[in-house]
């Protein structure tokens, strides 16, 4: 038996890394428990033969100066040790009869190129623009800068004032999704394609101008080196503030005496003991696995019992040995005959080229990831709780024949490849019906992310939650911020000043 701790953390993804960072920061021994084989979690990419098939990530916020989140970053040892690469479009998306829609960051290259192709949607392009230059100074850390459980009358006073100026703007295109948001459009492909401008449609249109919003300001970027580059200088800085991190580890139990988590149990039976015990791993894994069930509140009850949406992948990266620089970083093809993919038909494919970054790919090659959102409950249907190999799945070869409609001969060119489908990564990460963000931010769900979920159990001590299944909508942002906050929550109960450093 190993001894015994301050605070042991269930899980290496970027929520966990950050509360071992902060409880470092602030005097407190931590241990970091990992079931894969290195961090990240959901944050992940795969190195082979020099390519980087990269499915972890898009686009970060904090990057910027003086921006949003940039400080975070700053703490935990990413910028500026890390450079951020920044393009000044989001995606294209490529209609069925040659249309193609450019969403542009800036907003008056971006109405004008809209109008072009709508003239009759002129006055609701000029809405959407206007929205987009409103979020280009709204704080979307504004909710994380504190923990809410220890936010006052005072506080919330505070964050009114500081939204005040955007309430007709966040009441206005918040209760908006951009499914309903392209409903209002009067030409047919700005009707089909504005709802897939941001991947998903189900999303609040103000979550998608922020982002437009935050690119624009340079605070949205892609880190160099990718999700490893970005997870392994957070995990260098835990290391160098004296941090133990244990990979290839999975937790079993937590261990209980009382209604008191003392420490962990692993699956080979050794155990970790603790003075506290923070998961950052699957909500419901921890739930009704690690605790077996029991401590559970309605809330949670009737969160996990409900049927919230979650946004799961099925993704195909490939090393090609062809130089595909000149494409676009990301595209989304709506398709005017559907692919079948785990048994239903899907009517969009998305393409990623990472020549933003030529360093993800061996000189005059490429990496290119094709994805597509995906029902878990599809794949469950078609496979059950399982399914062949995944370069041996009949959607694989579905998908490289469209790609090699798009790109003539691309197959003989693969070099390496990597699947990874809903339930590949409800397997390998834990995550729940193999979900990529936790909950879903939608319209519906919006008031969840103002609230917070409770990280904390009913008649349990020394317990928390963190991470993306607390914090509905959760980027890797608020993931990091999730950590963070739950070390001032601690230091606020040692009677400690909180510090970052």
């Amino acid at each position: 038996m190993a001894d015994t701790t301050d605070l042991v953390i269930i899980g290496a993804g970027v929520s966990g890394l950050a509360a071992g960072c902060y409880a470092q920061m602030n005097g407190y021994r931590s241990r970091i428990i990992e079931a894969q084989a290195g961090p990240g979690g959901s944050c992940w990419a795969d190195w082979q033969q020099g390519y980087c098939l990269e499915g972890g990530l898009h686009y970060i916020f904090g990057n910027g100066p003086g921006q949003p989140f940039h400080s975070t970053w700053e703490e935990l040892g990413v910028v500026p040790q890390v450079p951020f690469l920044h393009e000044d479009y989001l995606a294209q998306l490529y209609g069925p009869n040659g249309e193609v829609l450019t969403v542009h960051s800036d907003t008056e290259v971006l109405a004008e190129h809209m109008k072009a192709l709508a003239p009759q949607d002129g006055k609701l392009i000029d809405q959407f623009c206007k929205g987009v230059r409103n979020f280009k100074a709204f704080d979307l850390s504004i909710l994380q800068q504190k923990p809410k459980s220890m936010m006052t009358g005072a506080d919330w006073a505070r964050i009114g004032r500081q939204v005040l100026p955007f309430v007709n703007s966040l009441g206005k295109w918040g209760s908006l999704s951009l499914q309903d948001l392209g409903t209002k459009f009067k030409d047919p492909f700005l009707q089909r394609a504005v709802p897939h401008m941001f991947s998903w449609p189900e999303v609040p249109v103000m979550v998608g101008m922020s982002l437009l919003a935050y690119l624009d300001n340079g605070n949205a970027g892609f880190p160099q080196g990718g999700s490893l580059a970005f997870v392994k200088a957070i995990e260098q800085r835990y290391l160098s503030l004296g941090g133990e991190i244990y990979y290839s580890t999975p937790v079993e139990q937590v261990l209980l005496e009382g209604d008191e988590a003392v420490g962990v149990r692993l699956a080979d039976q050794r155990e970790y003991r603790a003075s506290r015990v923070i998961s950052a791993c699957d909500g419901r894994h921890t739930l009704f696995h690690l605790l077996q069930g029991e401590y559970l509140h309605r809330r949670l009850e009737k969160i996990y019992g409900s049927d919230l949406p979650m946004y799961s992948q099925f993704q195909v990266c490939l090393g090609v040995n062809r130089d595909l620089s000149a494409d676009p970083h990301w595209s989304t093809y709506l398709l005017e005959e559907p692919l079948t993919i785990a048994g239903a038909p899907q009517f969009e494919i998305g393409l990623k080229h990472y020549n933003i970054d030529p360093s993800l790919a061996p000189p005059g090659k490429s990496v290119l990831m094709a994805l597509m959102t995906t029902p878990y409950r599809n794949w469950q249907t078609a496979y059950g709780d399982g399914h062949p190999p995944e370069n041996e799945l009949p959607e694989v070869q579905t998908v490289l024949d469209w790609l090699n409609q798009r790109y003539p001969g691309l197959s003989s060119d693969i070099e390496v490849m990597q699947v990874r489908t809903p339930l590949s990564h409800e397997r390998t990460t834990r995550n729940w019906q193999g979900s990529s963000c936790g909950w879903l931010l939608t319209k519906d769900t919006l008031p969840m992310m103002v609230q917070g979920i409770p990280k904390r159990l009913p008649g349990l001590k020394n317990f928390a939650m963190i991470g993306h299944w607390t914090e509905p909508g959760g980027s890797i942002p608020i993931a990091a911020m999730s950590g963070r906050n739950l070390v001032y929550e601690l230091c606020h109960e040692d009677s400690k000043t909180f510090t970052t450093v």
